[in-house]
């Protein structure tokens, strides 16, 4: 392992590596970092259909979907399975990416180790915790955890600075889709 400093991403649908496609090739080609990809293959297909356009091969993959699981039991597995990558990764931070499970676990397992995560997509809110269902929650908890938070509009910034988010740690970046 080198000795930068090391980011892991964590992914797991389609529309999670959409947005992530353009960050994703920016850490890459940045020589100050090393940068490790995990996807937990929430949407096998579709996930692995927007990788290969966007020329992105993962370093882990869970692959733990199987049929009629429940959220209890795909949430247990993302979560020991991001917690064993990070464990072998050892990375500096971990970036996740809106408001999924896979995103909600790979928070909660950074949180487990310590280290610092940063949110892309930050500051969505609906105001209701089950619409959007488990999306909200999701975002609530994570928000809860993050280090950084990379909102894509000031409504969202703002709504972070309503929950007494530090301002130092919120940045308004734009909604990364445009880029992608």
């Amino acid at each position: 392992m080198s000795s930068l400093p090391r980011v892991l991403i964590t992914s797991g649908t389609r529309p999670e590596a959409i947005k992530m496609a353009p960050v994703v090739r920016q850490l890459l080609n940045c020589d100050k970092l090393e940068t490790k990809i995990c996807v937990t293959a929430q949407h096998r297909e579709m996930l692995d259909q927007v990788l290969e356009i966007a020329g992105i091969v993962p370093d882990h993959d869970l692959d733990v979907m199987k049929p009629d699981q429940s959220l209890d039991e795909l949430t247990a597995r993302w979560l020991v399975g991001l917690g064993q990558v990070m464990d072998e990764v050892k990375p500096d931070r971990v970036i996740v990416q809106g408001d999924t499970a896979t995103a909600m676990c790979g928070a909660l397992a950074a949180y487990y180790r310590k280290l610092p995560v940063d949110h892309v997509e930050a500051g969505l809110r609906s105001g209701n915790i089950y619409h959007p269902w488990p999306e909200e929650i999701n975002r609530k908890i994570i928000g809860s955890m993050a280090s950084l938070h990379f909102a894509p509009t000031s409504t969202s910034a703002n709504a972070l600075k309503a929950e007494n988010v530090d301002p130092a740690r919120v940045h308004i970046t734009g909604n990364t889709v445009i880029d992608a």
